[in-house]
């Protein structure tokens, strides 16, 4: 099971354990890392999972597709090393990788923690 090191915006560091096959967005879920928000499903449509590869694993986890550059040209502060962490499957050869956060990400994951309950808001309205 390959390690993954999730590295915060603010240099807070964790790390979990993937089973092959798993993607970098899951482990995040599984493990209750702020960061990377799951919106939709690891299907390649929101972007709210975009985190930035290391510079020393970019190569290993290799460049995005046509299709995943559309969407990180829609996302805040795109990179040369941003990829949808929905997308970077976990491999033996991925054991190490370090993926960081990006702050905004956590400032809307915590935006949602607040939000009142969506069965409160209809009450109101």
């Amino acid at each position: 099971m390959p390690l993954i090191h999730y590295i915060e915006s603010n240099g807070d560091e964790y790390e979990t354990k993937l089973a092959l096959g798993n993607s970098v967005m899951q482990g995040a879920v599984d493990a209750m890392i702020d960061g990377i928000l799951a919106e939709c499903g690891s299907k390649c449509r929101c972007g709210a999972c975009h985190c930035y590869v290391d510079e020393d694993w970019v190569g290993r986890v290799g460049e995005a597709s046509d299709a995943k550059k559309i969407m990180l040209e829609m996302v805040v502060d795109p990179q040369i090393n941003s990829r949808l962490s929905c997308q970077i499957l976990a491999t033996k050869a991925l054991d190490g990788l370090v993926v960081r956060l990006l702050k905004s990400q956590i400032l809307i994951n915590l935006s949602l923690l607040r939000a009142p309950p969506a069965c409160f808001v209809q009450m109101i309205f």
